[in-house]
This record gives C-alpha cells, sequence and structure tokens, in this order.
C-alpha cells in the first residue's frame, strides 16, 4: 500500500498503468465561467473512471470556512456529501487512459500535498502534466475564448498562449505543484482560459470547451464535446439577444470587440486589457452594467435554464 498521511489508496498502485498523462483541475479559486467545475463534472459524468485514491479531508481542509452540507428533510438529516479530492484512472472517448487529478483546493498543508503528487507523478511514472484554470477578463463574448499556458512545454505555449503577461499573480496549489515539476523538468502545461468578466458568475459552456481543448492539444486525449458545444451556442444566443436589446450595452460590447480586435491583430497594445492611451477600458463598468442587466432579465426568463 502507498504510505503517505495526506493520501489514501482506493486500489493498489500496482494496478495503475505507468506512463499515462495527468491531467488536474481543481476548483477554490476563480474558476471563472465554471470552467474547472464543468470539467470535472463532465469528466465524471460522461468517461468511464476508477478511484485511484483519495485525499484526506480532516487533514486539508477548514470546516468553518467552508461548511459541508446536509439535505435535511422535515425532521431528519437525510444525506451528506463530502468534500472530494481525489485521484483517478480515466478513460477518454477512444478509450485512452489517464489520471485525473480532481475536486477541490485544500486550505492547508500545500507543501505536503504538492510533494505527494510529485511522489504519485513518479511512483506511477507520469508522461506529462497539464492543468486547467480560468480567471475573468474583460473579452467579449462574442470572440473565441483565449488562453494563457504556462508551463515548460514550449510548442504548447508558441501555439496556443495569446496572452502573456509579466506579472505577479496570485497563487495556487496547481501552480505550486507545476513549478516543482518543472524544477524537475517534467513536461507540464497549465491552461488558464480567459472568460468574458461579465459571465464569471456563471456557468459558462464554452469556458469548458476550451480548457478540454487545450487539454486535448497536450495530450492527444479526445473528449466528446458535442452537449457541451451546444449548451454553449444555446447559452450565447441568450447572451446576445438581451445585449442586443440595450443600446448602451451593446456599445459596451463593441468596445471590447475592437480592442480584443486589434489585439489578435498584432497591434502594438501591450495587452488586450490596456487601450492605447494605457488606461483599462472601463472594465468594472462594462461588468456591473451588464451583470445588473442579465441578472434582472434572469429573474424573468433565464436562457435555457442556465443558472446566473
Amino acid at each position: 500500500m502507498y504510505r503517505d498521511e495526506v493520501f489514501r489508496e482506493a486500489m493498489e498502485l500496482s494496478d495503475v498503468p505507468r506512463g499515462l498523462p495527468l491531467v488536474a483541475g481543481l476548483t477554490g479559486f476563480a474558476d471563472a465561467g465554471g470552467a474547472v467545475s464543468q470539467v470535472n463534472r463532465y469528466v465524471f459524468d460522461t468517461l468511464e473512471s476508477q478511484r485511484v485514491g483519495t485525499f484526506v479531508n480532516d487533514i486539508l481542509i477548514d470546516y468553518r470556512a467552508r461548511r459541508p452540507m446536509f439535505h435535511f428533510e422535515e425532521t431528519s438529516l437525510t444525506s451528506f456529501k463530502p468534500p472530494r479530492l481525489s485521484l483517478d484512472l480515466v478513460k477518454d472517448e477512444l478509450g485512452n487512459p489517464f489520471l485525473f487529478l480532481s475536486g477541490y483546493e485544500p486550505d492547508f498543508r500545500w507543501e505536503q500535498v504538492s510533494d505527494t503528487v510529485l511522489g504519485l507523478v513518479d511512483d506511477l511514472a507520469v508522461e506529462s502534466s497539464s492543468w486547467v484554470h480560468a480567471i475573468p477578463m474583460p473579452v467579449p463574448h462574442t470572440r473565441s475564448l483565449g488562453v494563457t499556458v504556462s508551463g515548460n512545454r514550449n510548442e504548447i505555449t508558441d501555439a496556443l498562449s495569446v496572452w502573456r503577461p509579466s506579472t505577479s499573480v496570485p497563487g495556487t496549489l496547481m501552480h505550486l505543484i507545476e513549478y516543482r515539476l518543472q524544477e524537475k523538468a517534467h513536461p507540464t502545461a497549465g491552461f488558464v482560459v480567459l472568460v468574458p468578466h461579465y459571465l464569471a458568475d456563471t456557468e459558462f459552456p464554452d469556458a469548458a470547451v476550451a480548457a478540454l481543448q487545450g487539454v486535448s492539444q497536450a495530450t492527444g486525449l479526445i473528449f466528446p464535446t458535442d452537449a457541451l458545444r451546444e449548451s454553449g451556442r444555446t447559452f450565447l444566443k441568450g447572451i446576445t439577444d438581451q445585449v442586443q436589446e440595450n443600446q448602451e450595452l451593446k456599445q459596451l460590447v463593441d468596445t471590447l470587440e475592437n480592442r480584443h480586435d486589434s489585439y489578435m491583430e498584432d497591434n502594438p497594445l501591450p495587452s488586450p486589457l490596456i487601450g492605447a492611451d494605457g488606461e483599462i477600458p472601463d472594465a468594472e463598468a462594462i461588468a456591473r452594467q451588464l451583470e445588473d442587466f442579465l441578472a434582472a432579465r434572469g429573474e424573468d426568463e433565464p436562457p435555457d435554464g442556465n443558472k446566473r
């Protein structure tokens, strides 16, 4: 048995195939558009999986900061679903196996969890590691979602990373794991989906599709995303119809479109966030007005049941 304080095997590690890719998606920070949450749900709802092991909640979670939910039925507690951080053996659409690290981001012991993950990577001779994340950005919903790619796989970053800032960012556990993997020269790529900031609090299907596309390019795995893509088309039609009904909001989105297109056309703007005058293009104002508008409309008729 694998001996580790924070990880408990659900199957013998000797039964896990060696040389597989590792894919990771942890919720807890940002998760704009519900990208990571959707990917995690999609994998377990759509693909064949087998639990390899689970991380120990009592060591890693601050229960008073994020209390688990119990279902109360009239006079009694009828169900309880504990939080989960697990490693699973999953097969893609063509039956190709991969390892999937998913669930919550721990509150405690990041270095210890990172050491455990790196130990599993070594013990299982993991071929490569890829992880997904999503952040809100002042980009329009009318354009394809871009990604920022980190890691040491230059062929992936050169081909896919559309925004390459030099800045300080709030760290996540997966940032730490990526950093440690790079120190070991292990092939790793992190995909950050750039989600329209005014859709950050929704479940935006295209964000999950973009995340899965990145993983596919990094690993060669095939994911059946037809249902997500159809949901995305329906969702965007509802958003577009609502924006078209408000001329002021339409003008604001047009501004985002112009700045986005200028950046993508190799305009000397330093990033899609910054205008020629060096100022952020009223991002907060756009977000507030569009969020208020969509929320107000959503109270009466949310487009095809999508939550806001």
